[in-house]
C-alpha cells in the first residue's frame, strides 16, 4: 500500500481513539436555586445572598451558577420554567433552600404547605435533578432573626425545615441544616447584632455582605461533608476546620 496512504488509513483509525481520551477542560457546574436569601445582587442593592459567595471556595475547575430569585417559592420557581432553564445548564450538582416564601399566607400565589405540596416541589426538584444527571442537596432554610420577648427565636420556618429533613430521609437526599445552624448563630450574637447582619434597618429576613457571607460559611462547614465529592475542587486551605 502507498505510504502515504498507510498512514492516512492509520490516522483515521487512531483520531477517536485520540479525542476519546482527551481530557475534558469543562468546568464541573454547581447549580444553586432558592429565594432572596440565597440570589446574587447588583452592586447597587444593600441585599446580598449566600449564593453569591459559594464560588470563593471553589478552585477554577468549578462554575457556580445561582439561578435563585427573589421572592420565589417551590411552586413559582417551578411555575415559573426557572427549574427547566437550570437544568437545561446540565449541572452536575444543584443546591436547593426554599422555605421563606412558601411560608407566606395561603393567600399568596407563592405560598405552599409544610405537609403536603412543598414535599410534593421537593420530591419533582429531586427527580428532575437526578434524571438529568445531577445531585440534589437540600440546604434547610436559615431562620429569619425575630426574638421573642423571652430572648428565644419566633419560628415559623421549622415546619419547612422538617420537611425538607423529611424528604431528604425518604430519597437518600444530602441536607445541610442551615435552619439549626442559623438558628444557633443568631441565639450567639443576640437580637441586635444579628439584626446587624443585614444592611436594612429592621431586616430580619434578608441580608448584607457580612450576613450572607456568614450564611455561606455555614453552609460550606458542612457541603464537603455531605458531598465528599466536592472536597477535592476546594481551593487549598477553604476545606472546613482550616
Amino acid at each position: 500500500m502507498n505510504p502515504r496512504r498507510l498512514f492516512a488509513c492509520a490516522l483515521s483509525l487512531l483520531s477517536p481513539l485520540l479525542l476519546q481520551g482527551a481530557p475534558d477542560a469543562s468546568p464541573v457546574k454547581i447549580a444553586i436555586i432558592g429565594d432572596s436569601t440565597v440570589c446574587d445582587y447588583p452592586p447597587e442593592s444593600p441585599n446580598r445572598g449566600w449564593g453569591q459567595y459559594i464560588g470563593e471556595y471553589f478552585g477554577d475547575s468549578v462554575k457556580v451558577a445561582n439561578h435563585a430569585a427573589s421572592g420565589r417559592s417551590t411552586k413559582t420557581f417551578l411555575s415559573e420554567g426557572r427549574w427547566a432553564k437550570t437544568l437545561e445548564e446540565k449541572p452536575k450538582w444543584v443546591l436547593i433552600q426554599f422555605g421563606h416564601n412558601d411560608s407566606h399566607a395561603k393567600t399568596h400565589i407563592e405560598s405552599t404547605d409544610a405537609a403536603t405540596d412543598f414535599q410534593d416541589n421537593l420530591r419533582r426538584y429531586v427527580t428532575d435533578a437526578r434524571a438529568s444527571g445531577a445531585t440534589p442537596v437540600f440546604i434547610t432554610p436559615m431562620q429569619r432573626r425575630t426574638f421573642k420577648p423571652d430572648g428565644e427565636l419566633d419560628d415559623n420556618l421549622a415546619p419547612y425545615a422538617e420537611a425538607m429533613k423529611a424528604v431528604g430521609a425518604e430519597l437518600h437526599v444530602p441536607v445541610i441544616d442551615l435552619h439549626a445552624m442559623s438558628g444557633d448563630l443568631y441565639r450567639k450574637l443576640g437580637p441586635k447584632a444579628a439584626l446587624d447582619l443585614a444592611n436594612q434597618p429592621g431586616d430580619a429576613t434578608h441580608f448584607g455582605e457580612k450576613g450572607a457571607r456568614a450564611m455561606a460559611a455555614l453552609v460550606m462547614s458542612k457541603l464537603p461533608e455531605a458531598v465528599p465529592e466536592l472536597r477535592p475542587l476546594l481551593k487549598e486551605g477553604s476545606a472546613p476546620g482550616k
